[in-house]
């Protein structure tokens, strides 16, 4: 499966994209979030608040309870500021 990082979740974990093999036990995004929260510092650091992360699956905005299927790519963004 393909991730991709946007905005300052890309500049701290370092990396815009990557190809990763999700464990079994990873079904929905607060899984994936979790996951991926121990995978490093840099990861840890990013996803400190994944609360406030935005995700996309397919490239269709999901919720954190959404199950990640068969899902090819997972976007990840940080919250909309500005005005």
């Amino acid at each position: 499966m393909k991730l991709r990082y946007f905005a300052w979740l890309r500049e701290r974990i370092g990396k815009a994209e990557e190809e990763v093999a999700l464990p079994a036990e990873i079904v929905s995004v607060a899984d994936l979030l979790a996951w991926l929260k121990t995978r490093g510092e840099e990861y840890a650091h990013a996803l400190e608040h994944p609360q406030a992360i935005r995700v996309a699956i397919d490239q269709e905005h999901a919720d954190h309870a959404e199950p990640i299927g068969a899902a090819s790519e997972i976007a990840l963004f940080p919250p909309r500021t500005g005005g």
